[in-house]
């Protein structure tokens, strides 16, 4: 054997050393080491290096509530009633009854004792003895709390007992224990899913968790964590509860467990799920009784809380009038059950006197009716003497519930699959071996270790009606309920069954409940309370994570321009669909309108009208000079330049048009092309007006030469090599890449334009580029030409004229590349008819004056003058 054992043995050194009374000198008997199991006792001998056979067992502490009532078989039951305040076993001395003095914490590992002695014969403490006058169970009922059950199969299943939980029971890494162990509470994975379930359909996002600080606490948060992780929901705590295991712990215990309480009452959160056990209720009532917390504790009535069905309410004596108002509203779940037939019947009719032998209902019955049993031996004792005829069901529902709760229901369920098991062991066997004596079933040699084969598949319906049977792993097919919680002020409760969890169901259909139904907690005035870290972020904006901070806890940003988020809580804002925009919220996509610059609308109609009207103007003008065609004004400077020049104007004017209305195919190949042709042939013109001017006072100048060159062939070349050029560039830009009608779906967020596409930028550029070139040679001809001595000379008027002209199109630059849609059409048209309109004012109004107005200036005689 070892010298040093395992931390699993000085464990169970510890568990044995509580219930065996320990002597330091002395004899073992050999039958404790032959029918116990090995590792409870012979390792605690290795470590003391004691030689077997000197330690004599004596009498162990005894077992202060058992009950007995013989039968043909023995249906047995271990079930945690005794809360005790011990200290640390020293192995100094042994235990002493005086453990008892002092009742407060639960002590689940005496169950090792109980178990034992269960299995030895008239409460001595010799397992495995067996008497004519006993028998051992047939199956044994443990529970609630996990300890019992873990503790009691430790023992059980070596004499392979079968053992039904009707609480939680631990994990088992040990299949020989698992093979005899049945559960009638359901599966407590379907609890975990159920709880998701719930916080989902309440949309509760941001809770705080709070768990003991054991085996089973960290289970459940091993499996719970991650799951509502995945699942969206976040944690702004998770709290262990302080174990106590002795007294000496109490108070270091009581210090973390305030500071743990005052985190958990400081959370946002509102929801907190609480895992624990039977004895969970009784601390955390403490707790709220501790004066470090009084100041805190009506915070607790502000938060929901969600108890695992582990749980359930318990009290001790001394807590029967405290404040239970903090759990007013919570839910819990518990194992499913039915009010059963006759059975408060049951309760009605219990009495006192009717179970002596029983030393339960002794002690409770003085607890609950707060009443002390006459003894003739002892002094009577202070307070009321019990008459035994108290009826339960005057018992407040905090001190005693008289309908049948899941402990209850799962017990009976329980208690009658082993009854039909039995049948049908017996019947299996009746033929081979079975053999009746009396009524009474007497099989000293039935090997009851093979019950839980039939147990496994036991399947028959109760009184409430519902059909029980336990599966493979033989856990019982049942639901969970969903209990809602209602306080009086007379400190009795209700639990009003408002949903239930049903694992047969897919998982998303899993859970029932009706929320009409439930009463919340006094602080939300009947209203759902909601649990996120933060309000949700609206349509119009997406969620962006906090440093440091779980991912449900989130700051909002508005969409950036052309996205939207139509939902509360988007991750991401999404871009519009092609043709769409985000409306002012950014929470919808509308249709673009089609924007062009129509004839309907009052830009259109008014440069429509402007254009209409310099045409008409110009046209006028045209016929006025055709008129008077012979008078020295008009024959001034090459006529028919003048007709020309009026010519190109007039269809300047007139091509403004193809710039309004929807674009079309041929009115984009023309808009550009037609325009640079024009205005080229117009400025070509002016140009060559302006160069016969000056020529023509050159060759005034006797011996001059250029005489020769002033004739109309002069400026008809002008004009044809410059229109020329204009024509080739705008021959090759419709070739190699045409102007085409396109819908801009980017340029502006609420409108699709339909514009001309210009093609080549480059050539359109290019045609520009050619227009600023004549116009810049004409303005610095007509400039230096604007003071020679003749009332022939047009170089002061074509001076002003290519003024504006420069002007008109220097600025149309920046601000036609500054606009989009019809706005930048409208540049364009508008610098047509300024460029345009400044030609024809500048050169032609004071000639129009004269024709019309001064008739008499309309003379040769009048119009040259010479130098003095």
């Amino acid at each position: 054997m070892p010298d040093h054992p395992s931390q699993e043995t000085r464990g169970y050194l510890k568990t044995l050393s509580e219930q065996l009374n320990w002597c330091p000198e002395g004899n073992f008997s050999l039958k404790m080491v032959v029918f116990v199991v090995v590792e409870l006792v012979l390792v605690p001998l290795a470590m003391c290096k004691l030689p077997l056979f000197k330690c004599p067992i004596r009498d162990p502490l005894p077992i202060l509530h058992k009950y007995y009532k013989s039968g043909d078989l023995l249906i047995a039951g271990m079930m945690s009633q005794i809360y005790m305040a011990i200290n640390p076993i020293t192995f100094e001395k042994p235990p002493s009854e005086e453990l008892f003095d002092d009742l407060f914490y639960f002590d689940p590992s005496r169950t090792y004792l109980a178990s034992m002695k269960l299995l030895s014969t008239q409460g001595k403490l010799v397992p495995n003895y067996r008497s004519g006058t006993q028998n051992h169970p047939v199956a044994v009922f443990i529970g609630p709390n996990w300890h019992v059950c873990l503790y009691a199969a430790a023992i059980l299943y070596v004499f392979k007992i079968p053992q039904i939980s009707y609480g939680s029971a631990p994990n088992r890494d040990s299949k020989a224990q698992s093979v005899f162990f049945h559960h009638t509470f359901p599966n407590q994975a379907h609890q975990t899913m159920g709880i998701l379930r719930m916080l989902l359909y309440f949309r509760w996002t941001w809770i705080g968790v709070i768990s003991l600080s054991d085996e089973t606490g960290e289970s459940f948060l091993k499996d719970i964590v991650p799951l509502l992780s995945q699942n969206g929901i976040c944690f702004d705590f998770i709290a262990m509860m302080p174990a106590i295991s002795f007294s000496s712990e109490l108070f270091q215990g009581i210090t973390a467990g305030v500071e743990t309480y005052k985190v958990i009452m400081g959370s946002t959160a509102k929801v907190l799920v609480l895992n624990g056990e039977i004895e969970t209720m009784i601390v955390l009532r403490c707790f709220l009784r501790l004066p470090e917390v009084e100041d805190i504790a009506i915070k607790a009535t502000g938060k929901i809380w969600i108890m695992t069905a582990q749980m359930d309410f318990t009290s001790l004596p001394f807590q029967r009038d405290w404040d239970i108002s903090f759990i007013h509203g919570s839910i819990s779940f518990a194992s499913h059950s039915m009010e059963l037939s006759g059975f408060r019947k049951f309760l009605q009719e219990k009495s006192l006197h009717s179970e002596k032998e029983d030393g339960f209902i002794r002690d409770f019955w003085q607890q609950a009716f707060l009443c002390s049993l006459f003894d003739s031996t002892v002094e009577e004792k202070d307070g009321e003497i019990c008459t035994g005829e108290e009826k339960l069901e005057a018992l407040p529902g905090s001190v005693f519930e008289t309908t049948t709760t899941a402990n209850s229901y799962s017990i009976y369920n329980g208690v009658y699959a082993v009854v039909h098991a039995l049948q049908a062991l017996q019947s299996s066997r009746l033929k081979s071996t079975a053999s009746g004596h009396g009524g009474r079933w007497n099989h000293p040699d039935q090997e009851w270790w093979q019950l839980h084969h039939f147990l496994r598949s036991v399947s028959f319906n109760n009184s409430a009606g519902e059909s029980i049977s336990f599966d493979q792993n033989g856990e019982i097919v049942t639901e969970f309920d969903i209990i809602n919680w209602v306080t009086f002020t007379n400190q009795s409760f209700l639990r009003v069954k408002v949903g239930k969890i049903d694992s047969k169901d897919p998982p998303d259909k899993m859970i029932t409940i009706h929320d009409n139904t439930i009463v919340w907690p006094t602080m939300f005035n009947q209203v759902q309370p909601f649990s996120v870290c933060n309000e949700k972020c609206p349509a119009g904006y997406s969620k962006r994570k906090k440093e440091g901070k779980p991912f449900c806890c989130y700051d909002c940003l508005a969409c950036p321009p052309g996205k939207i988020s139509n939902e509360k809580d988007m991750n991401e804002c999404s871009q519009c669909p092609e043709g769409q925009y985000p409306n002012k919220d950014q929470t919808l996509c509308l249709p673009k309108d089609i924007s062009f610059l129509s004839y309907g609308e009052p830009l259109g109609i008014s440069l429509a009208t402007v254009a209409l009207s310099f045409s008409f103007i110009t046209a006028l003008v045209l016929g006025i000079f055709i008129k008077h065609r012979d008078t020295p004004i008009v024959k001034a400077n090459n006529r028919d330049l003048t007709y020309t020049l009026l010519i190109s104007l007039l269809l300047s004017f007139l091509g403004a048009l193809l710039f309004i209305g929807q674009p079309e195919k041929w009115t984009c190949l023309l808009r550009q092309t037609a325009f640079g042709i024009i205005f080229s042939v117009a400025v070509s013109c002016v140009l060559a007006k302006t160069l016969i001017v000056v020529l023509a006072f050159i060759a005034t100048k006797p011996g001059s030469r250029i005489r020769r060159w002033v004739g109309k062939k002069m400026s008809s070349s002008i004009v044809l090599s410059c229109s020329f050029l204009q024509a080739t560039i705008c021959i090759v830009w419709l070739v190699t890449s045409p102007p085409f009608p396109a819908l801009d779906m980017n340029s502006m967020a609420d409108k699709i334009l339909i514009e001309c596409n210009e093609g080549s930028v480059t050539m359109f550029y290019c045609v520009l580029s050619v227009l600023g070139f004549l116009a810049t040679i004409c303005f610095t001809v007509a400039f230096f030409a604007r003071k020679l001595p003749d009332s022939f000379n047009e170089a002061k008027f074509i001076t002003f004229s290519m003024l504006v002209f420069c002007s008109v199109w220097v600025s149309f630059v920046p601000t036609y590349l500054s606009t989009k849609g019809k706005s930048m059409v409208a540049v364009e048209i508008f610098s047509i008819l300024a460029s345009s309109a400044g030609l024809l004012g500048c050169i032609f109004s004071p000639k129009c004056y004269i024709i019309l107005l001064r008739p008499e200036l309309n003379r040769r005689g009048h119009l040259i003058k010479t130098k003095n």
